[in-house]
């Protein structure tokens, strides 16, 4: 799917002996490692390390590492993906993102404010000892006070997790209570708190780019975790106003459509998955027509939904207890749509059975660029661990193949703005989007740039999309 066009070699960067290229080199061989130390990965290859000159190995441990990323056919992920991303991600640091520290302030307040309101409807019901912060007296609140049926037992007592509280919402009015306080509480001390604090005085928030950090090839970022936002929620949304363009500049953001479906529908070879995909169809609508057996005009909004849940469930290898639970059906009638979504998309089952055996067969799975990911729970002596061994098998290859997309899609953005003599810089990646900060002079140009180097990254059997937007702040730009 992903072609190699030998990034490292072509951009003209000399791949130093250094401990980013080892450790990215590591991550590569096994991303699944708890250590990234040099001792570690020294030890590992039987490489000496000397404690006083902690940096002598590297050369030794980088060749052994390069003799292993040939053998296990890790080439292009190394020097075509990870090694030059890595000067992507440190331009992207430094770069930085501008806040409004008045809008965070007065998002702030208002969170605070109801933070304030809830607390006081919680006490007036439970009393003012209740600490909605203590799972302990939630518990004992919830469970022994209330004598609330349906909780989740634990060693310690009842769960009082989000999950858990969700599920018995309806049994007494204090619960949506705490869930919303909950809800306000961390968006206030995780995300607004900490952007103020972490502000400089620049103005730009420096977050910090984690190229190792996850199994299947994703970035993830720290101080502060910008890809946790909630979007799905206004209150989420509303974060977004407060990242916004410096004075003349525009934010431009170029997002994936669906990325993880049309590389499912590329892997599997699915013909009616790639056909809907081919013409344009709104993917969600057409699998709930396929599903009911019905044209695609006398598809329903529950009918769509229940389909998108379906879809991207897949993905995941969603069980039948999963997605009743995501639309609100019984267990059989979950069990019967995800029969009819394979018996209509025979392709996407042959796919996920395929990549199950291969998983059980060598021990990974790997994306077309050769990423792997190792499944030790394959084998173990738990059927729920095994079980989760089966999802990762299903799922890995194609949130993998996603991931190697996106990084080469930086890569070329990063690449193309330079030689073409831009001041526009790439600025975040956040899951399958792009936000480039431009003067705006350069929007028109920016936004043709992103859309023809994200949507031309690669070859596929089905087309890439890039749905590109500007404004002022990040919120314009959704």
């Amino acid at each position: 799917m992903v072609s190699s066009t030998s990034l490292a070699a072509s951009s003209g960067v000399k791949v130093p002996e250094s401990a980013v290229d080892v450790m990215l080199a590591a991550y590569v061989i096994q991303p699944q490692r708890r250590s990234y130390s040099l001792r570690a990965l020294c030890e590992e290859k039987h490489v000496p390390f000397d404690e006083a000159a902690p940096s002598a190995g590297i050369g030794a441990l980088w060749e052994a590492q390069r003799r292993q990323v040939e053998a296990d056919g890790l080439t292009r992920v190394l020097f075509d993906v990870e090694i030059p991303l890595s000067f992507v991600l440190a331009d992207m640091e430094e770069a930085g993102s501008y806040t409004d520290r008045e809008a965070l302030s007065a998002l702030g307040d208002q969170f605070e404010e109801r933070v304030g309101e809830l607390i006081d409807r919680i006490h007036h019901i439970a009393g003012p000892e209740m600490n909605p912060n203590s799972p302990k007296q939630l518990s004992a609140y919830l469970f022994d006070t209330l004598g609330l049926k349906g909780g989740r037992k634990t060693k310690t007592g009842y769960s009082t997790d989000v999950d858990s509280l969700e599920a018995i919402q309806d049994q007494h009015p204090i619960i949506p209570l705490i869930l919303e306080y909950r809800k306000y509480a961390k968006l206030k001390g995780t995300y607004i708190d900490a952007l103020l604090r972490l502000r400089g005085a620049d103005g730009r928030v420096h977050t910090s780019f984690d190229q190792v950090a996850t199994a299947t090839g994703r970035i993830s970022s720290l101080e502060p975790n910008l890809q946790n936002i909630p979007v799905r929620t206004a209150l989420g949304r509303d974060i977004r106003k407060a990242f916004c363009a410096e004075e003349g500049n525009v934010l431009v953001d170029a997002d994936y459509s669906q990325i993880e479906l049309r590389v499912l529908a590329d892997l599997s070879g699915d013909e009616r998955m790639q056909s809907a995909f081919r013409n344009g169809a709104d993917i969600h609508a057409a699998t709930a027509a396929e599903v009911y057996e019905l044209p695609i005009e006398f598809v329903t909004g529950e009918m769509r939904s229940s389909a998108k849940a379906v879809n991207f469930g897949i993905v995941y290898g969603i069980s039948d207890f999963g997605l009743a639970k995501n639309i609100g059906v019984s267990r059989a009638e979950a069990a019967g749509f995800i029969e009819r979504y394979f018996a209509r998309y025979p392709g996407v089952k042959a796919f996920m059975d395929r990549s199950v055996a291969l998983g059980k067969a060598q021990g990974y799975v790997t994306t077309p660029l050769g990423r792997r990911r190792y499944l030790p729970e394959l084998s173990d002596r738990s059927y729920s661990v095994r079980q989760f061994g089966e999802r990762a098998a299903m799922n890995s290859p194609i949130q993998g193949a996603a991931a190697d997309l996106i990084k080469l899609a930086m890569i070329k953005v990063w690449k193309e703005l330079k030689k073409k003599g831009l001041q526009a810089r790439l600025i975040l990646q956040v899951h399958d989007e792009l936000i480039v900060e431009a003067p705006a002079g350069e929007r028109e140009r920016v936004e043709a740039l992103m859309k023809e180097c994200m949507e031309g990254v690669t070859k596929m059997s089905v087309p890439l999309v890039a749905e590109v937007k500007s404004g002022k702040s990040w919120y314009e730009c959704k």
